[in-house]
């Protein structure tokens, strides 16, 4: 097709995809070449500003490596990962759903844990938590032998891949369900933390005037055949960010009961400092296809441990 203005543009491109064997494939890129297009004419995209665009999703690129990735936590500062999580769970966003992002630090393989273990791996500062998790279907009926990958930040807001002072594989622990459909693990409280702003997404958050901390969570990953794989994190709703997460991952259904507890009576170990925590949650599982994603990291940061400024909001 022979342009003759820049609405032939888009018909041409739409032409020109028009065949795509794969029908859901066809379905994409027919509606992203449409928005796409659209956006350039609704915001008058200029010359300079779509060469800056360019090289902004270059450096998005550059800046991903086996241990940190910048374009998943371009996608949450965008509120683009908690959208379609929300999308795709929950009776398609009409319903509470225990379902959340997975964030830019889970890696694969961490070490198989005992019910009852700690997944502390390293000298850890912070008062000790205590936490209970059960896993049903929609049933109610108690989910056994799934496999539950935990991670966190260590109270000192990093993840251990992020941490060279950290062991290898701190704060991250596999469990299996028991015939009731419960783990158990003994942790330290995680801390809120700030996303790095060395990148393409600290130049965005500067630009919007938004600060970059994440308010304290816990991480869960449930996997078993049968059931859709279940990726979740538990919010500690006295956590200065819980109404301004930055990249906009609490729902309500997910702010955790973090008891604190002032006297070691009770406490399920008889080392326990005061104050302590324990933190029981219950989560449903939907039926489906079991598939593990695509870790977003693969590695452990060497050197010193990083410097991460807090942004302070317009």
């Amino acid at each position: 097709m022979i342009i003759e203005n820049e609405k032939d543009v888009t018909k041409a491109v739409l032409g020109a995809y028009a065949h795509t064997k794969n029908p859901r494939l066809r379905e994409i890129l027919g509606a992203f070449i449409r928005h796409l297009h659209d956006f350039a004419r609704e915001v008058k995209l200029t010359e300079q500003e779509f060469h800056t665009a360019m090289a902004y999703l270059v450096a998005i690129g550059q800046r991903s490596n086996e241990t940190h990735n910048e374009a998943v936590l371009m996608a949450g500062s965008l509120g683009l990962s908690p959208l379609i999580c929300l999308l795709n769970n929950g009776d398609n966003g009409m319903t509470e759903t225990d379902a959340n992002m997975l964030g830019p630090f889970w890696r694969m393989h961490s070490p198989a844990t005992p019910n009852g273990g700690s997944i502390v791996r390293s000298a850890t500062p912070g008062p000790t938590l205590f936490v209970d998790a059960a896993f049903v279907d929609t049933a109610g009926k108690p989910i056994d032998g799934a496999e539950v990958d935990i991670w966190q930040s260590s109270p000192e807001g990093f993840y251990e891949n992020q941490d060279p002072a950290q062991a290898d594989m701190n704060l991250r622990g596999k469990f299996t369900t028991d015939k009731a459909g419960h783990i158990s693990f003994r942790s330290v409280l995680p801390a809120g933390y700030p996303i790095p702003i060395d990148g393409p997404v600290g130049e965005l958050l500067r630009a919007a005037g938004r600060h970059n901390m994440r308010p304290s969570h816990l991480h869960f990953l449930v996997y078993k055949p049968g059931f859709k794989t279940l990726i979740s994190q538990l919010y500690d709703p006295e956590d200065p960010h819980i109404e301004s997460d930055v990249q906009f991952g609490v729902t309500r259904h997910l702010i955790g009961n973090y008891v604190r507890h002032d006297t070691a009576k009770g406490a399920p170990a008889p080392d326990v400092t005061v104050p302590w925590y324990s933190l029981a949650h219950t989560f449903i599982m939907e039926r489906g296809d079991a598939r593990l994603p695509k870790p977003p990291i693969s590695g452990k940061a060497q050197g010193e441990r990083p410097q991460i400024p807090h942004l302070e909001p317009a």
